[in-house]
């Protein structure tokens, strides 16, 4: 019986069903956008530090992010890494910004990323076209297709310059986007340094490999010692940086976050004013009810059902337009992401939304008296 009241109180006002799934929708498709964005946003960011393959990075003092990587390493402070026992192998990565000078003119910004791939650290890790070994190529890159119009090329074969050095797009990617807008452009590490105008022996990053029964922290330790002008993290707290860097002190994860917020803050107020006027509207049938001998706690399920049924309608037709969205931004600069985790979220959140804002209906319920039943 309480489904059945729910339902049909919910369903005897069509018009203010609608209102109240609008809200639900709004809230659902405004909190997965926002935090679709901040999960595919955090990917970007970290996608380079995940990929490669080592425990500690060596940096500079003051290296923010990957794209950011400060000053550069010299070898002294390689030769010094590979002496610390525990050490299997040390392999120098090259990450700058740089001019990218378009064909027809005009110029964009690039972030070039030197590595061998022989050294096992970081490489390409979806190419769609071309091999490693087109890349080694003289003046040979690869970039990622999805920014073939940012750089004014056509594809395998365009040319265009970098720096003071000409290059020739031998190899391309697919779905590895960056968050600053400004496309990773890959080459081996000799020809990413004669690209930014580096010295043979300098370096951005020191990517460290351990041996198997070593300690990361142990040799992190020592390193520390070793290298007293460079700053040695592990791999998650490299993470943690860029993720702070680019999220937090930019402003756009504050502004990601403040959407969501937002979000859920107008669901649950029409909700919260779509049940109560509900409620106000069948106050007669609820004090007839308790007249009849239905306790409070009774009638507080029936509300709390008709926020349920709101809560399921309203989080299916709300997640269909999100997915909607989603597959839409696939090929955006920003793709969305979605998770089952984060869908179990959203429906745990609009559960909640709705459970939040029956409390205002229960409240006026709370008060009825079961004798006004009597004086109609």
């Amino acid at each position: 019986m309480i489904l059945t009241l729910a339902f049909r109180n919910l369903f005897h006002d069509r018009i203010r069903l609608a209102v109240t799934l609008v809200g639900i929708l709004f809230s659902i498709v405004l909190v997965a956008v926002q935090l679709g964005l901040y999960l595919g946003s955090s990917r970007m960011i970290t996608a380079m530090i995940d990929r490669a393959n080592g425990e500690l990075w060596i940096t500079t003092y003051g290296a923010k992010s990957f794209e950011d990587g400060g000053m550069l390493l010299t070898q002294a402070e390689r030769h010094q890494a590979l002496a610390t026992p525990g050490v299997k192998a040390v392999i120098p990565l090259v990450v700058r910004f740089q001019e990218w000078r378009k064909p027809s003119g005009g110029s964009t910004r690039v972030v070039v990323v030197g590595a061998d791939q022989e050294d096992g650290g970081l490489a390409p890790w979806a190419l769609v076209e071309g091999t490693w070994q087109d890349i080694k190529a003289p003046d040979a890159i690869a970039v990622d297709r999805s920014y073939l119009d940012e750089l004014d090329i056509s594809g395998i074969g365009s040319t265009a310059q970098i720096g003071l050095g000409r290059v020739r797009v031998r190899a391309m990617t697919d779905g590895i986007r960056s968050f600053t807008r400004s496309p990773y452009v890959f080459t081996p590490l000799s020809r990413a340094r004669k690209l930014i105008g580096a010295d043979s022996t300098r370096t951005t990053f020191f990517l460290v490999q351990l041996n198997p029964n070593a300690n990361a922290e142990t040799v992190r330790t020592e390193l520390r010692n070793r290298l007293g002008s460079a700053e040695v993290l592990t791999k998650q707290e490299f993470h943690d940086r860029s993720l702070v860097q680019w999220l937090f002190r930019t402003g756009a994860g504050v502004a990601l976050i403040g959407g969501e917020l937002l979000g859920i803050l107008v669901g649950t107020v029409i909700v919260a004013q779509t049940l109560y006027s509900s409620t106000k509207d069948h106050l007669n049938e609820f004090a007839t009810l308790r007249a009849l001998g239905s306790s409070s706690g009774y009638i507080h399920k029936v509300i709390l059902a008709q926020a349920g049924l709101s809560a399921v309608v309203g989080y299916l037709l709300g997640m269909l337009i999100s997915l909607g969205v989603l597959l839409l931004s696939k090929s955006s600069p920003l793709p969305l992401v979605m998770t089952p985790g984060l869908a179990a979220a959203l429906f745990a959140l609009t559960v909640g939304m709705c459970a939040i804002s029956a409390v205002s209906a229960i409240i006026k319920v709370t008060k009825i008296d079961p004798a006004t039943v009597f004086s109609r």
